[in-house]
Order: structure tokens, then C-alpha cells, then sequence
């Protein structure tokens, strides 16, 4: 008997368990869209970079510090590829993004993301998607495109370029992350992933954005809650994640960004949805509920 052919489900995790994964990972992207209102309504204006370097760096420094377990030599160049991917890059164009579009329109070009994920599994490791989860991330997309394209939208096409280029960075560190990921524990992978990260954006900080005015006390709870949630928690949930999850199904999380951003805007900005707008992001959302169910489900064993 070919024991290869057996029931994936004999050792796939009990329901409850997926269902706490996603859970907790979910929390990381629902973090990610309050950095939209924080960048705009507290940061001092127009540095995206010093803001990308104060998230990433003072996190990865306690991370470190406090695992204690520095990186193999072999280990260097993927953690570095890794973190230049899913910290140095994605932050700085989350940031570029974050301060020249509204927050929802700037997290919502996330759609790509689970499509991304899809093709690169796919066309790497022969792992080929459901169909309900290719149709669901590309409505996604169609979601992203209502609230690019509705009348009341207003966006700036560098804002635009940054989202779409963070979007497919975060994308491919989400694949090559569970591929790549070294023998250590989560907190120090994420800890050494966003200290390199802020290494990276430290000449782009210091050559290319103004110097940092005197900041007052909500500016540094600002900077302090975009390092500590928004960083060291948020990380480090979605490092598990894509431990213990399908890269598709992690991916496809990170569309209920634009759910925190759009409520955050719509209670203290008053940015209301209504039309083409609210039809975009309800399809975003259902798209997210759909890649979950499609990947929760048992999947063939892809004959390479």
C-alpha cells in the first residue's frame, strides 16, 4: 500500500487548533491598519523612513537581546534576504504609502498579496491552489480596484507604486519565510529579521528624510506603539503563523488591514464608505473568509 496516498486529515491539527492559529495570527494585519491613522494624525509629517527605522529597529533589538541566539554563519544570507523583504522594503513603502493615501485605499492594494503567494507556490513547489481560493484572491483584487477606482477616491500615483511594491515584497518574504526559516525560535527569527530590517533602513532615514523635530508625548507613544505592536507583537504572531498555516492562508490575512483601517478612519476621520467603496471592501473581506475555508480544507497531494 502507497502510504503517501493517505488521508492528509490523519495528520493535519484538530479544527480548534487551525481555528486559534488564524486567530492569533489574524491579530498581526488587524495591527498593521491602525499604522495608517497613527503615521498620519500623530507622527511628525513627511518621514516615512525615520518612522520604517524606529518601528523596526528598537523591537529587534529587545527581541535579540532578550532571546540570546545569534544566527549560524549559514544562517546570515537568507535572515538578511528575508529581512531586507519583510522589514527593510515592506516597511519603508508601508510607510511611503501610509503618508500619501488614505489609510484604507493604502492598505487595501494588499489584495495582491494572497495571489502572489498562490503563484509563487504553484510555480515553485508544485503546491497547486484550490480553485475557490484562486477566485476568492481574485476578488480580492476586484475589491482593491473599487476602492482604487470609485469616484470619491483620492490617491497619488507614487502612494499607489509604494503600496503595490511593499505588497509584492511582503508577499514573496511570506513564501520564501516558511522556506527558509532557520532552526530558532520564533521570537529570535523575528527578532534578528526586524534588526537587520532596521539596519537597512538606517541610510535611507538619515540621508533621505528631515531631522526629527522635539517630539511631544503622544508623538512618542506614537513611535512606541508602532515598535511594540506594530512590530514586536504583530512579527511575531505572523512568523507563527506562517509556521503553523498554509503561506496562502497567512497571506490572505493580511486583507483585514483594510478593515482596521477603514473603521479607524471611518470613527475618529469620519471617511465614510458608501457605494462602489463599501461594495470594494466587502468583497475584500469576503475574499479573506474565503481563501480560509478553501485552505482549512484537505488538498491533493501535487504529483511533481
Amino acid at each position: 500500500m502507497d502510504t503517501s496516498a493517505a488521508s492528509p486529515s490523519s495528520s493535519s491539527p484538530p479544527a480548534w487548533r487551525t481555528c486559534a492559529n488564524i486567530l492569533a495570527t489574524a491579530i498581526a494585519p488587524a495591527i498593521w491598519g491602525s499604522t495608517y491613522i497613527v503615521t498620519t494624525q500623530v507622527l511628525p509629517p513627511d518621514r516615512p523612513f525615520t518612522a520604517a527605522l524606529l518601528r523596526a529597529l528598537p523591537a529587534g533589538l529587545l527581541l535579540a537581546l532578550y532571546c540570546r541566539r545569534l544566527p549560524r554563519a549559514h544562517e546570515w544570507p537568507r535572515l538578511v534576504a528575508l529581512a531586507a523583504l519583510n522589514i527593510g522594503f515592506f516597511q519603508a513603502c508601508l510607510f511611503v504609502a501610509a503618508y500619501r493615501l488614505p489609510g484604507g485605499l493604502a492598505a487595501v492594494v494588499g489584495a495582491l498579496q494572497p495571489l502572489v503567494v498562490m503563484a509563487l507556490a504553484w510555480g515553485f513547489d508544485g503546491a497547486r491552489p484550490a480553485r475557490v481560493a484562486v477566485f476568492a484572491a481574485a476578488l480580492g483584487v476586484l475589491g482593491m480596484a473599487a476602492l482604487l477606482l470609485s469616484p470619491g477616491a483620492t490617491w497619488d500615483a507614487i502612494g499607489v507604486v509604494a503600496a503595490l511594491a511593499g505588497a509584492l515584497s511582503m508577499a514573496c518574504g511570506t513564501w520564501l519565510a516558511r522556506r527558509w526559516r532557520p532552526a530558532m525560535p520564533v521570537l529570535a527569527f523575528t527578532g534578528w529579521q526586524l534588526l537587520i530590517g532596521g539596519a537597512l533602513l538606517a541610510p535611507a532615514a538619515w540621508w533621505l528624510d528631515p531631522p526629527l523635530p522635539a517630539l511631544g508625548a503622544a508623538q512618542i507613544a506614537g513611535y512606541a506603539y508602532l515598535s511594540l505592536a506594530g512590530a514586536l507583537l504583530a512579527y511575531a504572531l505572523w512568523f507563527r503563523g506562517i509556521a503553523m498555516l498554509s503561506p496562502v492562508a497567512v497571506s490572505s490575512l493580511g486583507l483585514l488591514s483594510p478593515l482596521t483601517a477603514v473603521v479607524l478612519g471611518w470613527v475618529w476621520l469620519g471617511q465614510a464608505l458608501r457605494g462602489v467603496s463599501l461594495l470594494g471592501l466587502v468583497t475584500v473581506l469576503g475574499s479573506v473568509l474565503a481563501v480560509q475555508w478553501a485552505m482549512a480544507g484537505p488538498r491533493p497531494i501535487s504529483k511533481r
